[in-house]
């Protein structure tokens, strides 16, 4: 059987790809970062699709931790917004983290009906391309977008899983896809400093997070997925560890 993958955006696409598809959740700036850093330090992390969401949630385990934005800003009663070197620095790790944001959990709370739903940042592409690989014949990875717009690093992201997965004999489903790889596919991640989501971090004091987020370069090997209404990690298998990371892991290195 042939193996094709699709890039694709917004979180209103992930209903394309519920009936057969292994869907990838990319959110680079900034949840899908911040939810992996999270669950990579010990954290239960669940995300939530509005706000509304996440204050029924909180009233059920009254000791989770608010974090999370709505354009752009921390909404009222939050602890700290969608920040993954502040959720890094933090020592509360026993409390849950209920995470919301303007796309990212949506298209994480959308994907949560497909075959398997992936979560996916700089931090983890090659490892979870590699996990991908021969594992799901039909793989949609997904950007989350912001304002309308499929963002730079979501596209280097997006790539980088796909081009990954092209080596191991996957076709692309259609030219769009195809076009993202052959202009990203071999990007640094330093490639998206320029782009609006990196210069909105910069402009309203937040430049730790984009700080973080390329110092932060496929230095994890578990791979995250969605069990539900949470983000869990699972160790990733020995022969995996020992293959190679593609162009992610050349290209995150850049």
């Amino acid at each position: 059987m042939e193996r094709f993958v699709v890039i694709d955006c917004f979180p209103e696409s992930a209903a394309h790809f519920l009936g057969g598809h292994a869907v990838v959740v990319v959110d680079v700036i900034r949840a899908t970062t911040t939810a992996v850093t999270a669950v990579a330090l010990g954290r239960r992390c669940l995300p939530v699709p509005s706000l509304e969401a996440a204050w029924r949630l909180r009233r059920r385990l009254p000791n989770a931790l608010l974090v999370g934005e709505l354009a752009g800003m921390k909404p009222h009663g939050f602890a700290i917004n969608n920040s993954p070197a502040e959720v890094a620095m933090r020592t509360d790790i026993a409390r849950p983290m209920i995470l919301l944001s303007s796309s990212g959990t949506r298209l994480m709370h959308a994907a949560r009906g497909s075959q398997t739903a992936y979560v996916a940042c700089f931090r983890n592409a090659a490892s979870l391309a590699i996990h991908l690989a021969g594992r799901h014949d039909r793989v949609a990875i997904i950007g989350a977008g912001s304002r309308g717009e499929f963002r730079k690093e979501d596209q280097i992201c997006c790539a980088w899983i796909a081009a990954d997965l092209m080596r191991a004999g996957y076709r692309t489903a259609d030219s769009r896809t195809t076009g993202v790889v052959e202009r990203w596919g071999d990007a640094p991640a330093t490639a998206c400093a320029n782009g609006k989501s990196a210069a909105y971090l910069r402009d309203s004091g937040q430049r730790r997070d984009l700080d973080f987020i390329l110092a932060h370069i496929n230095d994890l090997e578990e791979i995250f997925w969605l069990d539900g209404a949470e983000v869990v990690m699972m160790p990733v298998e020995g022969d995996e560890r020992a293959t190679g990371g593609g162009a992610a892991v050349e290209a995150g290195g850049a």
